[in-house]
């Protein structure tokens, strides 16, 4: 005997959004099986959909979602360049003295616009995201949600020119760039296992040899961090600026920037 619904031939409508037995006619054949229905006032869902509902879809709402996350990232760093307090007709002098801060600062926008890019250029090439993507790209905004707070850690301790604080806050923003390329390397494998959520056409070997482009960043940023915090702290703030300089040049993707790595991973793909 089936359950008594309203709503007619568009589904269960007035559902409660808890599982329950219904049964369905298919092909005049009365045949009982369960259908899970969670949405109060819509149709239920249609067979063999169930799966797909809700943990997939286009990549507009992440790419939204992460271009206003960075815009306000890139926003925050420029709140620790302040005006000197210095005596009358010292300000040339006070804002020279000020020079660490804009190097964070030069340091950390040029990171978060090559996250921009970087993100633009990948999700170039996402057709369908689904719910373990949603998690990778936001472990990537998690960790570029971040460089404002070491930024300012860098330039403060720079400014005070105190050794052990420096060396510290270099350590300090190392970790945190190399906590970053560490998503982009989660990201990358991902879509190297998950290939149905990719768009047609892109080499199979375009995420693989991203995720070396990755590991050049973690090496590098702990490399940066350890030579500053060991050796001379400005040695590490150099190469926290030119890292940023490769990926924006290789932001198409290493394996189309560079035609030794394309030739290596094809002669290996």
């Amino acid at each position: 005997m089936t359950a008594p619904h309203k709503g007619g031939a568009g589904g269960a409508r007035g559902s409660f959004p808890i599982a329950f037995p219904v049964l369905e006619r298919t092909n005049d054949r009365l045949a009982g099986r369960l259908v899970a229905t969670f949405s109060y006032g819509y149709p239920a869902p249609v067979s063999g959909q169930l799966g797909d509902i809700g943990t997939r879809s286009d990549t507009s709402r992440a790419e939204g979602f992460s271009d206003a996350v960075l815009a306000i990232v890139i926003t925050l760093l420029v709140l620790d360049l302040r005006v000197p307090d210095v005596e009358p007709g010292r300000l040339l002098s006070g804002l020279l003295d000020q020079w660490p801060a804009y190097g964070a600062y030069v340091s950390s926008y040029l990171y978060v616009a090559v996250v921009w890019l970087n993100h633009k250029a990948v999700f170039s090439r996402i057709r369908q995201a689904d719910r373990g993507l949603h998690w990778a790209n936001l472990f990537v905004l998690f960790t570029a949600a971040l460089l404002p707070f070491p930024t300012a850690v860098v330039s403060r301790a720079l400014q005070e020119e105190n050794s052990a604080d420096q060396r510290a806050a270099i350590a300090f923003y190392a970790a945190v760039g190399a906590l970053l390329c560490c998503s982009w390397l989660v990201f990358f494998q991902y879509l190297t296992k998950h290939r149905d959520l990719v768009e047609e056409g892109v080499h199979d070997r375009f995420f693989p040899v991203e995720r070396v482009r990755a590991l050049v960043g973690v090496i590098f940023y702990v490399a940066g961090g350890v030579v500053g915090y060991l050796v001379v702290p400005l040695v590490g703030l150099v190469i926290f600026i030119v890292l940023p300089l490769f990926y924006g040049i290789t932001s198409v993707g290493l394996y189309y920037a560079s035609p030794v790595a394309r030739r290596v991973s094809d002669r290996h793909g």
